[in-house]
């Protein structure tokens, strides 16, 4: 087991004023639309991590606002958004009952739970001294938050000390544009940043700052507990961090793009026959950043392209086994999805630019440039498409036939006195509005039809409100297209029962007068 290490912090943390009252609704920024871009990494595997796509989307200032969020769900596997502005902390946070949660005072607890997304919008959302517990739980997106100084011992405590916490069957969850900090080591009162045990797998971490911390996070609590990993970092910022950045216990873990910065102690800690793929990281003014420590039990590791800049490296002994100064491949691991490396070189700047919450949801595709996450998704229409969202005159229908004649529909809750067979009734004067300014409506088919092109029509005099949008194939959580604007969308055709039509900005209430469907 890791020796206790005290942490020598380097700069204080700043104080943040953010508002915190409780029933405010805010409109949601083009820099945090919920799960741009999709999820990245093993979250993409078993299936895939959509979190709440296609669900209901509601506003939360409260920690018991989350919770009742969930409570009020149909069914605990209900897709729902929670949109999270402001400080949550012990004082505005309480144990909400029903049939579809199992929430707990002391922590936002997302415990046998699935189909739930939390993002952080407008000034800002931020966990203080309160972290976030996912138990028994699958499909879970938590985007462009804060979590800091969360307290295992001390007070106030929460989530045993961790900022984000997996445990116990946990499946798919994507952690991505986050910051997770604390302010000290296990002495202070603080565990880990991001934990993960008790049968936890196809976990992806993205774009997040872990910093000032004794335990960056561990995958598997004891050298027995062997049965989580499948699990990704990329593009993340490790920063004054004494060890397990991370620490694999069994299991497979890929970091690739990460900037590691004063690892006090030890980095990558990869032990009781794990296997650690480590592509195209920047370590620097750090020791021991990747081999086997304080334990007998070996793991293995697969390197290449990786910079080591001021790295410092111990002797080899009993228990400790690190893997430079001259690191080489001890092992080959196979990963099963797509991925597009930075060269080493550039890591630092752009993990500077992309990486914690607030930070627009900047991500890279490899040219060492940051990026939007809209205008680079490759389900975008091509711009030179003249049925692109663009179109001068986007009411200009395509050719074929409208498959939503004679279709089905739902969708989130409704603005009064609007229907959702509005939006299939070919009639311009009749109209569906969400209940505010975010929203999803949705066509379905008793048996699957191809689609690959939509119109979306504004009823008259609410043209231009619609800003943000995904189109999603209901079924399977994939997002086909994303952009902003109403009007003609295409993306590659597919074969769905249901497609969904998701409004995450808006200036104004919408009001969607026809949502046709066509083959393309």
């Amino acid at each position: 087991m890791r020796r206790p290490v005290a942490l020598r912090l380097q700069a204080a943390l700043g104080t943040l004023a953010l508002a915190a009252a409780a029933g405010v609704v805010l409109t949601m920024p083009e820099t945090a639309s919920a799960a741009a871009g999709g999820a990245t990494g093993y979250a993409t595997q078993n299936g895939g991590t959509t979190g709440g796509a296609g669900g209901e989307t509601v506003r939360a200032t409260t920690g018991t606002a989350i919770h009742e969020a969930l409570c009020g769900r149909a069914s605990s596997s209900t897709p729902i958004v929670i949109e999270v502005e402001g400080t949550i902390n012990h004082g505005n946070t309480s144990k909400v009952s029903g049939d579809s949660c199992n929430t707990a005072a002391d922590k936002i607890e997302l415990k046998q739970v699935s189909n739930i997304t939390i993002v952080g919008v407008g000034s800002g959302a931020v966990f203080d001294q309160l972290g976030i517990h996912i138990r028994e739980s699958s499909n879970i997106v938590i985007q462009n938050v804060t979590v800091r100084n969360v307290k295992k011992s001390g007070s106030p405590t929460s989530n045993g000390g961790d900022a984000i916490g997996m445990e116990s069957d946990v499946r798919n969850v994507w952690v991505d544009h986050s910051t997770l900090e604390a302010s000290g080591g296990e002495s202070e009162g603080y565990d880990g940043l991001f934990d993960m045990k008790d049968n936890t797998q196809y976990v992806t971490l993205s774009y997040s700052v872990l910093r000032d911390s004794g335990r960056g996070g561990l995958i598997g609590s004891s050298e027995s507990d062997r049965s989580n990993g499948y699990v990704t970092f990329h593009h993340n910022l490790y920063e004054n961090i004494d060890s397990r950045a991370p620490l694999l216990r069994g299991g497979v873990a890929h970091m690739y793009n990460n900037h590691y910065v004063s690892l006090n102690e030890s980095g990558i800690n990869s032990r009781a026959g794990a296997k650690a793929k480590v592509d195209n990281n920047y370590f620097e003014d750090s020791k021991d950043v990747l081999g086997t420590f304080y334990t007998d039990q070996a793991g293995t590791w697969q390197v290449s392209g990786n910079i080591y800049d001021n790295v410092t490296w111990s002797e080899p002994g009993e228990d400790n086994n690190p893997a430079g100064p001259d690191p080489q491949s001890t092992t080959t691991v196979s990963i099963p999805y797509s991925y597009t490396l930075d060269d080493a070189s550039c890591v630092p700047s752009v993990v500077s630019a992309t990486a914690g919450a607030n930070k627009g949801l900047k991500v890279s595709d490899g040219s060492c440039t940051p990026q939007a996450p809209d205008p680079t998704d490759p389900t975008d229409p091509d711009p030179t498409d003249p049925t692109d969202p663009t179109d001068p005159d986007p009411t200009d229908p395509p050719s074929g036939t409208n498959l939503s004649i004679g279709a089905g529909s739902d969708g989130s809750s409704k603005a009064s006195g609007t229907s959702y067979g509005n939006v299939r009734d070919g009639d311009l004067g009749t109209y569906w509005s969400p209940a505010g300014t975010t929203g999803s409506v949705s066509v379905k088919w008793s048996s699957a039809q191809t689609v690959g092109k939509i119109n979306i029509r504004e009823a008259a005099g609410s043209e231009g409100t619609i800003g943000s949008y995904r189109v999603l194939d209901h079924g399977t959580g994939a997002v086909l297209a994303s952009g902003s604007g109403a009007g003609v969308i295409t993306f590659s055709p597919v074969s769905l029962e249901k497609i969904t039509f998701e409004i995450t900005g808006a200036s104004g209430t919408p009001r969607i007068a026809e949502f046709e469907t066509y083959a393309g």
